[in-house]
């Protein structure tokens, strides 16, 4: 691999321009296929085979009119007043003329609702008076056969007792009998009225159940229009969203604002703004000062640009192929900055460290490809292997963020290994800068680390008690994160998106936010009479649900087998009530079913409890494999597991961080945060790959040096100190350049965007400068030459990769 680098970078040194145009041919290639093939990005999350998407897939078997996307329209006052009727009138208009919108099935006009709604309680009550005035006729007339049996029946009386003869008695008989058929009559009236009286009150109680579904609120100062789609929510195209925004939001009403839930507004956020250019600035800043070179600083800038424009103008030409979530983009954009600027500093440092110490130009790029070229290939695999475990999941959605972000670092790789000494080649000795090139005229520049001493042993037990009681403390918050996907809530302050949270939340109750659907299956030959009372049993089970607040009926298919109702819980849709209801719905049983529970709440928790499920089986395979390359790497056992166990550490202290500042509020100004909720469902995981990867990066880069040393035949604890001395600065450099590249994305409007910046930010700043250059140094002092040992018989079996390029130097002598 070494020797394999070597040759490339003398190749790309002499080749310079060769290079470049390549390089410039696929960015073009690349970018016109974006522009061709680009079919636009989803902000909808989903999991196949979950409890919802089950219900999902019955309502379109059985009920297709409700398995479609369905979003709300929230128009409100300005002033808070109610509204006027001419006000009502215009956003009836609006409801009723759908002749422009796209994929739209129902419209409802809040004020037919609501007026259908008390119409239905004035025939209740109509109902009920007609019942009790029939029932009184009912016991008027029987109050009259009553009087006319005993009339009759004390005529006979007294005709038997005077020896009346039978035909005379017999006229009687027949009076009687009419009497009693009337009578007959009478009770099928009656029997015929109580089943009326019956259906009357079950469809009361019905509505009662349903009093806390409104759309227009009590006050009347805001009213919603529910918009019915005809596609799924994962297939609803832009276009349909796009629509119904420009029908309602073109045709102002004075004095009335109009806002759109997330189903219709939520915007795909944009993949890189002012806050991640300042990043880039920022990790700018770092290069000049570590390279002392403007035009040296410049090469990992540019490399790591076009790096990601190749990654994510490639990946996004896949998007009319597949659906692709728009924070994957994002993810790719985040690595290939971060690793890009680093993997080609990474070979620049070491190309300009060996020129100051007196080699010739092109020897020292293909050295430095060789060397600080094999150890980027090395530290590359890991994280490329880290997010390609995220297939492992099942989860289709994350394993695409993973392949995206894989193929990032794997072109930010190869674009280091290649145009970074192309572009070295073109500076020739420039790349110093003038007071380098004024340091090497006066001699060669020995090499920091030939002054390293070990760390004091004091100091060493210090460290690591302090480190790892930071930590653990750090990490004391992630006991209790909850999980969830953002709503409107975390939506931007002053979003169209989050204004509705808020007005519906301030009109009709925190509920009306997490609207779910709930089925229940019909034994088989239930009959339309039977269906009102089936409902009721049902809608009486739900909501004596601890937290449900209303429920409704919606729906019943044409044979007869499946119920739909709407119900509205007491609180949010990230709130802990709500994942409780969730539960306990689909743990009620309705004639040996369990109920079916849908909803962006419901998907919301089924999409959090799935990935905390895989996450166990996705931290055992990256770990597992990454100890393989590590050993490799090492030829250690205790090197990889003493880097595996510092990076759990900063792994829980990361979860701690995330949970203080986005579930519990900690310094929520500071990032500009306007409310708090449950940590993004698939941090964790993602987490998990690319810190892992990225904390291997450091690793190698540190414990190579140490290595290097200690087979040159320094001694284990000096070994460590020449090693920790040589690649300190950068890597320093080099974490606080993937800080300040995830930083700007801390400041983004979209939440899912200001989670991945943190999380990312927080972690390479934990693992870099507590576990790397502060725990992991002070355990290998500890453990002495024992870090290195491992046994022969592996030792023997494994391949010599020689990271280090020990090998290589001892090959190719220096000019």
């Amino acid at each position: 691999m070494a020797e394999l680098l070597y040759r490339l970078g003398r190749l790309a040194a002499r080749r310079a321009g060769w290079v470049i145009g390549v390089w410039a041919l696929v960015l073009a290639l690349t970018a016109g296929a974006f522009a061709a093939f680009f079919g636009g990005l989803s902000n909808s999350f989903d999991i196949p085979g979950t409890a919802s998407s089950e219900v999902i897939d019955e309502l379109q078997e059985r009920l297709p009119e409700y398995s479609g996307a369905a979003g709300m329209v929230v128009f409100h006052t300005d002033d808070g007043s109610q509204l006027t009727d001419a006000q009502r009138t215009a956003i009836s208009q609006l409801a009723a003329d759908t002749s422009d919108l796209v994929d739209v099935a129902e419209v409802v006009d809040p004020f037919d609702a609501e007026q259908q709604r008390a119409d239905q309680l004035a025939q209740v009550e109509a109902g009920r008076a007609q019942l009790d005035e029939a029932r009184a006729q009912l016991d008027g007339g029987q109050a009259q056969l009553d009087a006319g049996r005993a009339q009759l029946d004390a005529a006979r009386a007294q005709l038997e007792a005077s020896g009346a003869p039978p035909a005379m008695l017999a006229g009687l008989d027949a009076q009687r009998a009419e009497l009693d058929a009337q009578q007959a009559t009478l009770d099928a009236g009656r029997a015929e009225l109580e089943a009326q009286a019956t259906l009357l009150e079950q469809g009361a109680r019905v509505a009662e159940l349903a009093e806390g579904i409104r759309v227009v609120s009590e006050d009347g100062a805001t009213a919603v229009v529910n918009v019915a789609f005809t596609e799924p929510r994962l297939e609803l195209s832009d276009e349909a969203k796009q629509s119904v925004i420009d029908h309602f939001s073109d045709h102002g009403i004075d004095g009335v604002e109009v806002a759109f839930s997330t189903e219709i507004a939520q915007g795909v956020p944009a993949i890189i703004g002012v806050s991640e250019a300042i990043g880039v600035a920022i990790a700018g800043i770092v290069l000049v000062v570590m390279l002392g070179s403007l035009l040296a600083a410049s090469f990992p800038i540019v490399t790591a640009l076009t790096g990601v424009a190749i990654g994510v103008l490639g990946a996004l030409a896949f998007s009319g192929l597949t659906t692709m979530a728009s924070v994957t983009p994002v993810l790719g954009v985040m690595l290939g900055l971060a690793v890009g600027i680093d993997y080609s500093l990474f070979i620049v440092n070491r190309h300009r460290r060996q020129l100051l110490s007196g080699a010739e130009v092109h020897e020292s790029i293909a050295l430095a490809n060789g060397t600080a070229g094999t150890a980027v290939v090395f530290a590359g695999s890991t994280v490329v292997v880290a997010l390609l475990a995220l297939f492992v999941t099942g989860i289709p959605f994350l394993g695409l963020m993973g392949a995206v972000g894989a193929a990032c670092v794997a072109i930010a790789v190869a674009v280091a290994v290649t145009l970074t000494p192309a572009m070295l080649g073109l500076a020739g000795e420039r790349m110093l800068g003038r007071r380098g090139r004024r340091t090497l005229a006066s001699g060669p520049v020995p090499h920091p680390a030939d002054t390293a001493t070990p760390m004091g042993w004091v100091r060493t037990v210090v460290t690591i008690v302090l480190t790892v009681a930071a930590l653990l403390a750090c990490a004391v918050p992630a006991a209790s994160m909850r999980l969830g996907l953002p709503d409107g809530g975390s939506e931007p302050e002053g979003s169209t998106t989050n204004r509705a949270f808020e007005l519906l939340h301030d009109g009709f109750g925190a509920g009306a936010n997490s609207t779910m659907l709930v089925t229940a299956q019909l034994p088989d030959g239930t009959t339309d009479d039977e269906v009102l009372g089936r409902q009721l049993d049902i809608a009486e089970a739900i909501g004596a649900v601890d937290g449900v607040v209303a429920v409704a009926p919606i729906a019943v298919d044409d044979a007869n087998e499946l119920l739909a109702f709407q119900v509205i819980p007491a609180e949010g849709p990230n709130d802990a009530s709500t994942a409780e209801v969730v539960h306990a719905l689909r743990g009620l049983e309705v004639d040996g079913e369990l109920l079916g529970v849908a909803g962006q709440a419901a998907i919301n928790i089924d999409i959090s409890n799935n990935l905390a499920d895989v996450l166990p089986l996705y931290l055992a395979v990256v770990v597992g494999i990454s100890l393989v390359i590590m050993i490799l790497v090492f030829r250690s056992l205790l090197v990889p597991l003493i880097a595996t166990g510092g990076f759990i550490l900063s792994l829980l202290a990361t979860y701690g961080a995330l949970v203080a500042v986005f579930q519990w509020g900690w310094f929520a100004p500071v990032f500009g945060l306007t409310a708090t909720g449950p940590v993004l469902s698939f941090m964790p995981l993602i987490l998990v790959g690319i810190l892992f990867g990225l904390a291997m990066d450091y690793q190698l880069f540190l414990a190579s040096g140490m290595r290097e040393a200690y087979v040159h035949g320094a001694t284990a604890r000096l070994a460590v100190a020449r090693g920790f001395r040589a690649g300190r600065s950068v890597v320093i450099a080099a974490g606080l350049i993937m800080v300040s590249v995830f930083g700007g994305f801390v400041f983004s409007e979209a939440v899912i965007i200001r989670q991945f910046g943190f999380g990312l930010a927080v972690g390479v700043l934990l693992d870099a400068f507590v576990v790397r250059l502060l725990l992991m140094p002070a355990l290998m002092h500890v453990l002495g030459r024992a870090a290195w040992w491992i046994p022969r018989w592996l030792d023997r079996a494994m391949p010599n990769v020689d990271v280090e390029g020990a090998a290589l130097e001892r090959a190719h002598q220096r000019a």
